[in-house]
Order: C-alpha cells, then structure tokens, then sequence
C-alpha cells in the first residue's frame, strides 16, 4: 500500500518536478551566455546519427583502390561541399556581377565579380611629353580672339599667318600658299573648312568671309554683310555662320546670290568662338561679354525664323571663346573662359544647366573633344602656355604637354581624332600624337566599318 501512495504521489507532481528544472536548465543557459562562456549544444541522439550516416554512405563517392588518396579528397570534397576546398580562397575575385534586387536603389557599385578587363584595355597608353613635329610659323598674329588654325577631313591643315594663308598636307608634307589680302595692313581673322573638305572660309580684317575652292586654288565668292573684323566660322552643311566684332552673327546660304540670310545679336560685344553641334541642331556662340549663347538650327528662307537664343548662360567672368561640342553627347557642351575666369564648364543643352565646372588656372584658348579615349583637351594662355588631356565626365588630369613658350591660340584634331595641332605666340605649330587607336581596337573598328559597307551595298543592289 505504501508503494503505491508513493507512486500516486510521483505521478502528481512529477510534471511540476520537470518544468521545475527546465526553467533551471535555461536560467543556467542564460547565465551561461551572459558570462562568456560557450553557447548550449543539445544532445544528438541516435536516430540523427544514423541518418547522417545513411547520407553519407548514400552519397559516397564511387572510388577505387586505383585512386590516390588526394583524388578521393577531392572527389570527397566535390560530393559534400559542390567545389574542391583545396581550390578555395578567400576573398576571390570573379564570376557574375551582382545584380541588385527589383527596387532596390543601392549607390554603391560593384566593385569585386566583374569580368577582367582586356589586356589591350589594362595596358595604360603612353603619351609622349614632347610634340611629334614643330613647324615654323612666322608672322602670325598673336591676338587671342582669332581662330587661325583648322584641319580639313582631307588630312590638309589650313595655317593663317598674317594676311596670307598656308596649307599644309600632313600626310604627304607638302605646303601651298593658298591666297593673300591685297591691303598689307589688313590679316586673316578666322577660319573653316566644309564637312566635305573641299572649300575653305576665311574671315577678314576687312570685314568680308570668303569662301575658297582649294583643289584649283581659286576664289569662289567674296560676302561682305559685317561691319567689322569677322574672328569666327563655322558651317553646317550649307550654312556658313560668321561671327563679327560687332558682337553680331551672320548666317550665309553659300548657294544663293542673296547670300544673307539670317543675323542673330545676342552678343554685346565681339563673338570670338562659334560652333555648330554635330547633328547640325544648335549654335553655339561665346564672346568678349562673358556669355556663352546656344541659338536653333537655321531652316532654308531663314529671315522669318526665330532669332532668339535657347540658352543665354552668364557663368563666365571672362571672354568665351573655347567651345566643343561631345561627338557622342550631342546634347553636351563645353566652353572655357579667359583670364579673368580660367574655368571649363559642361553644360546640357537639354536641360540647360552647368553639369560640372573645373577651375584651370589659366586661360582658356581652345576646347576639343577626343573621341578614341572619350577624353577633353583643353589649351592655354597665362600663365601656363600648355595642352592639357583630361578624362571625361569626371575631368580628373591624364597629362601636362609643354612645348610653347607664349600662349597657345588655337587647336585643332587631325581627321582620325590620334593628333592635335596647337599654334602658339611663339610663332611654332606643334603636332602632339596622343591619342593613336589600340591596334586590337582599330582592327575591331575597320571590321566593323567594312561590315556595315557591305550591308549598305547589298541593300543597294
């Protein structure tokens, strides 16, 4: 009878006896872990060891006796983790990038899973410090506001020196004297070829554009519409655009008698840089006023179309007379200020607004775009009479060119976008080799260029 009150009595409050201690068991975890010391491991029991027993041997890879020990490691290692752990490293490098989810705005950029580079790309380029050739090129006029220096699509670079004007063809090495003013005292103001590269303009002191056929080296037409010195051209297409002392710009249909056909006066004072976009859409005007003008297309009977500017920027805080448009952003803009600014500025036409802005110290002569390495030459005046190559959009420096002794007044790209031409005050013109292709990228280019010639000509046939 004893026993079994006992008994009855275990059975009562056995299930307080076990809560009892498990409440113990986990104060002690608890104070366990608050003291640092390692974290619970229940116990396994046997039905978990069997069955990963059971995996193990299910999986076991088929190796035979011919097997080194390394092998069957290595297969091991396949089987249970899917790689060799022996290859393992960590923090490696490679496979896909990261993809972020749907929706998800993450600033940072992937730096590490990205597909090397090619070796042709990795390879930084060499730029050489000094120029590849250096002409003589006496008597030109040292005037910061004049555009004496073009290169035609023909590889034939248009010099004015004084009141004559030179060409030279870079790829031969002949030169010809192409024509001279009649008047001693008057010079040669500005210049620019057609697209084509068959006809010259040239701006004069005496207020007139004449237009040049060069391969008979004879004048085709003399303009006169201005009142004063015309220091900046620009074509497009058939429209040749002159800007004027008069702070006035002039727009000439080169096939009609009547050849006027359209004056824009946004400037104040004298338009000293000019330059159509690529896809012949918008003007670009800078002048001694410090503005920087963006003006529309100009459609055939141009009189009776608008004459008002898109964009009237007033940034600057000296003349404007470098501007570049981006051969593969149409919409981007580039303008460089004088001494008392010093600055180059991108602008988006779109949206009108100032993009980035980058203090030079120095004057800004001249602005150009380099396609093969999407980068932005700059040349200038005081106090540092040299060519800069930045990169771009971020404008941080490649290289410093020095070979002038006065200001750089002009610059111009060679037809395959490899070489500059910078005339200077010290009566020198240097060719600098910059920016030559990478020969897997010019075979790549060729190819494809004769692909898509093979295409047009079927489609032709």
């Amino acid at each position: 009878m004893l026993d079994r009150y006992w008994l009855r009595v275990s059975l009562v409050f056995a299930p307080a006896a076990m809560r009892l201690r498990a409440s113990r068991s986990n104060v002690s975890a608890s104070q366990h872990c608050e003291m640092g010391d390692d974290r619970f491991i229940p116990v396994r029991n046997s039905k978990q060891m069997n069955v990963a027993r059971f995996l193990l041997t299910k999986n076991q890879p088929s190796c035979t006796n011919t097997y080194s020990l390394s092998e069957r490691q290595k297969a091991w290692s396949i089987k249970l983790n899917g790689y060799n752990i022996n290859n393992a490293r960590i923090l490696q490098f490679g496979g896909r990038t990261l993809n972020d989810p749907a929706g998800c705005q993450n600033n940072l950029k992937v730096k590490c899973g990205q597909t090397r580079m090619p070796a042709s790309v990795q390879k930084a380029r060499y730029v050489s410090p000094v120029p590849d050739r250096i002409l003589d090129a006496p008597e030109v006029q040292n005037d910061f506001y004049l555009n004496l220096l073009d290169w035609s699509s023909h590889s034939v670079l248009a010099v004015a020196l004084h009141n004559c004007v030179y060409l030279l063809d870079t790829t031969k090495g002949g030169i010809i004297s192409l024509m001279k003013l009649e008047c001693e005292e008057d010079y040669v103001c500005s210049l620019s070829w057609t697209k084509e590269g068959s006809y010259l303009a040239v701006g004069t002191s005496d207020c007139k554009v004449q237009l040049w056929d060069v391969e008979h080296q004879k004048r085709v037409r003399s303009m006169a519409s201005h009142t004063a010195r015309v220091g900046s051209l620009s074509w497009n297409d058939h429209i040749l655009s002159s800007g004027s002392r008069s702070g006035h710009i002039h727009h000439h249909d080169v096939r009609v008698a009547e050849h006027h056909v359209c004056t824009l006066t946004g400037h104040s004072q004298e338009v000293c840089g000019l330059q159509w976009s690529p896809d012949g859409r918008y003007l670009a005007s800078g002048g001694n006023d410090n503005l920087v003008c963006v003006w529309p297309r100009v459609q055939d009977g141009g009189l009776g179309n608008r004459t008002q500017a898109i964009h009237k920027w007033s940034d600057h805080q000296g003349a404007v007379k470098a501007l570049a448009w981006c051969p593969w952003q149409h919409n981007i803009l580039a303008s460089g200020g004088g001494t008392s600014d010093r600055h180059i500025r991108i602008w988006n036409v779109n949206s009108g607004s100032c993009i980035s802005s980058l203090d030079t110290q120095s004057q800004v002569s001249a602005l150009l775009f380099a396609p093969n390495y999407k980068e932005l030459v700059s040349t200038h005046g005081c106090a540092d009479n040299n060519v800069v190559i930045w990169k771009y959009p971020s404008l941080t420096k490649v290289v410093e060119l020095h070979g002038h002794d006065d200001r750089v007044l002009n610059a111009s790209l060679s037809p395959d976008c490899s070489t500059i031409a910078t005339i200077s005050g010290d009566e020198t013109i240097c060719l600098w080799k910059s920016f030559e292709v990478d020969p897997v990228k010019k075979h790549q280019r060729e190819r494809t260029v004769q692909s898509l010639n093979t295409s047009f000509l079927r489609s032709m046939r």
